[in-house]
């Protein structure tokens, strides 16, 4: 009995671990998404707020 509670915590664990990476994953490719953006057109990435109006 107590080697299937000692599996149970095991697979309980590498779930967490596994979740852990795939939102590591998850996180790395938005970054990639948006650092692709910036690069792509840095004004219009920026901010506007902090320009002054020539109007």
């Amino acid at each position: 009995m107590e080697d299937s509670s000692l599996s149970n915590s095991v697979d309980v664990d590498k779930g967490f671990a596994i979740a852990f990476v795939v939102l590591l994953f998850l996180f790395l490719i938005v970054m990639i998404f948006r650092c692709a953006k910036l690069v792509k057109n840095p004004y219009k990435a920026s901010s506007t707020t902090t320009e002054p109006s020539l109007s």
